[in-house]
C-alpha cells in the first residue's frame, strides 16, 4: 500500500496533468472565432452608436440653451474617447 501512493502521484503529474492541459488547449483552439461579417456588423454598430451620441449631445446643448436649469444626465464628452480601431 505504501508503494501505491507515489505511483499514483507520478502518473497524475506526468500523464494526467499534460493530458488535461492539452485537452483544454485543443478545446480553446476549436472555439468559434469572429467572422468578417461579425466584425463588419460591429463596425457599423460602433459608427451608429457614435452618431447617436453626437445627436444626443446636440439635443442636450439645444435644451440647455433654452432652459438654463437643465442639467444633462451625463457630462462625458466624446473628445475623451478615441474611436479608432486598434487591430
Amino acid at each position: 500500500m505504501d508503494d501505491f501512493i507515489p505511483i499514483v502521484a507520478i502518473v497524475t503529474i506526468f500523464i494526467g496533468m499534460p493530458w488535461l492541459i492539452f485537452h483544454y488547449v485543443t478545446k480553446w483552439k476549436q472555439a468559434p472565432k469572429i467572422t468578417d461579417e461579425d466584425e463588419r456588423l460591429l463596425d457599423e454598430m460602433h459608427v451608429l452608436a457614435r452618431r447617436l451620441e453626437e445627436r444626443l449631445q446636440t439635443v442636450e446643448r439645444i435644451i440647455a440653451a433654452d432652459n438654463p436649469d437643465f442639467r444633462p444626465a451625463r457630462t462625458v464628452e466624446t473628445e475623451d474617447y478615441t474611436f479608432e480601431r486598434r487591430n
